[in-house]
């Protein structure tokens, strides 16, 4: 039987093409999205809402797998972020990034619950549980729905440490705030650095949280997904 010409090297394509597919069709994830490891080198995972450490106590609806989940131009820029950092010995631990609508869900529910205040004394000391509604802390929906908001800090690469921002990750709070005067001139000169860098490679910043950055021009402004982390 006879071959059309250049059918020998169509096949061996296709199934390239294939096989470069299978990563997020097996993983299961909506087109757009992606694994943040597969896309940025190097970069240390610190998943909290998969455990227990976290200001619920309990490891959080919809986090299955200590992965990051992001949508793909969240990630490439994010990769750009890596590799500034990484010519000067630094990178980045990530803590959250697409975060599902069942996951705000169980946030709002904790919040409800006013007797629950195990981690208050970690996470939320000078705040009022009963306030956090009011004050903006929790809220029935979350750009990081959207799948392009990434919550992150800066580490060491010889060492592993982070560096001191002054406070942990989710920390509730006026001494979060990426400006607070109540820090240490190296603690704002760390935030500074992570803004700055962020910034730079297109990401716009939270007032209220250093950790906190979205995607300027994110694909999905407008779509709050749901499908879980795994």
């Amino acid at each position: 039987m006879s071959r059309a010409p250049g059918m020998r090297f169509f096949l061996p394509s296709l199934l390239l093409l294939l096989l470069l597919a299978a990563p997020a069709w097996a993983a299961g994830l909506p087109e757009g999205f992606c694994h943040v490891e597969e896309v940025v080198p190097g970069v240390v995972l610190d998943v909290r809402y998969f455990t227990s450490h976290n200001f619920l106590g309990d490891p959080v609806d919809g986090y299955e797998a200590p992965r990051v989940i992001l949508t793909v131009q969240a990630a490439r820029a994010l990769a750009g972020v890596q590799a500034t950092l990484a010519r000067f010995g630094l990178g980045l631990k990530v803590f959250d990034g697409y975060r599902p609508q069942r996951a705000v869900d169980h946030f709002v529910r904790w919040a409800e619950d006013l007797s629950d205040t195990r981690m208050k004394a970690e996470f939320y000391p000078d705040v009022d549980k009963a306030h956090l509604f009011r004050d903006g802390y929790i809220a029935a929906r979350s750009g990081h729905s959207r799948g392009s908001t990434v919550d992150l800090t800066i580490i060491d690469l010889g060492t592993g440490e982070a560096l001191d921002m002054g406070t942990p990750f989710d920390f509730f709070g006026p001494p979060s705030w990426p400006e607070s005067p109540a820090m240490s001139a190296q603690v704002r000169a760390n935030r500074a650095l992570l803004q700055g860098i962020m910034v730079s490679h297109g990401f716009r910043p939270l007032a209220e949280e250093w950790w906190h950055f979205t995607l300027e021009n994110e694909p999905f402004p407008d779509t709050w997904f749901d499908f879980p982390v795994r």
